[in-house]
């Protein structure tokens, strides 16, 4: 059977749904296929409809009309793509514009990153530069859930999405795992004002903790994700974030987990 027969055995509306339930990747494979699954494949209301569930933020209108983008930013950059038109230009083009900013972000983190470790108001303004920029959990699964990235960027993308974007936990962690960075981990440290007894000020208390990004996704190390969300504030006056190291370590994270 050749590719003819297999389209005119397929009714329009039947294949319109197929299409429908695809991801990006996966539609624009099938678009290779033929000339029929192409036109159908680049459908404006598929990739409406896509736009939508990506940037629910930009809340687009339903009437059709495609947003206006600005591509002045992407035209600097070599990176806007003008021969595709309509929803499918505009979201390939607001892809385009997103990867940029993210690598923005990660550049940023990456060059605040000394010694293997972070100082908490780099780590918050990235988080703010998230917020800023619009990310979006897909944005952040695309862009910063990848295991090649260093582990502060994967732990900022996942604090991100709960602490700013307020995506249910088990999204998350679904994400963590289909990412397969579920079971990295992060060692924070935090230094508290010693406490006054009898007139005299106790040596400042050193606290540390190791986790999981999952852990931290299912909210059971809470007290971590609070400093981290807080950062060097009233008592707590340093906050460094770093990738779990082995016991041997300098930070000696041992102290606190093993008693937990």
């Amino acid at each position: 059977m050749n590719k003819q027969s297999i389209n005119n055995s397929i009714p329009t509306d039947i294949a319109f749904q197929i299409a429908s339930l695809l991801q990006e990747l996966d539609l624009c494979a099938l678009g290779k296929c033929s000339r029929f699954w192409r036109e159908l494949c680049g459908s404006d209301h598929i990739w409406a409809g896509l736009c939508k569930d990506r940037w629910p933020s930009l809340e687009l209108d339903d009437n059709g009309v495609v947003p206006e983008f600005n591509p002045h930013q992407l035209q600097q950059q070599n990176l806007l793509d003008s021969n595709l038109k309509g929803w499918r230009g505009f979201y390939v083009n607001k892809h385009h514009e997103m990867a940029s900013k993210a690598d923005a972000v990660i550049a940023f983190l990456e060059q605040s990153i000394s010694s293997e470790s972070v100082e908490v108001n780099h780590y918050l303004v990235a988080m703010q530069n998230m917020n800023a920029m619009q990310f979006e959990f897909r944005d952040i699964v695309l862009f910063f859930f990848k295991e090649n990235l260093h582990v502060l960027l994967n732990l900022a993308g996942m604090h991100y999405c709960i602490a700013w974007l307020g995506v249910p936990a088990e999204r998350v962690m679904e994400a963590l795992y289909n990412c397969k960075i579920s079971d990295r981990q992060i060692c924070v440290r935090w230094w508290k004002l010693g406490r006054w007894m009898y007139g005299f000020r106790l040596r400042d208390e050193s606290i540390s903790r190791k986790a999981s990004l999952v852990d931290l996704a299912m909210t059971e190390e809470q007290e971590v994700l609070d400093v981290l969300y807080r950062g060097a504030i009233h008592e707590v006056i340093r906050v460094q974030i770093s990738a779990a190291k082995p016991v041997s370590s300098h930070w000696s994270c041992q102290s606190q987990t093993a008693e937990r």
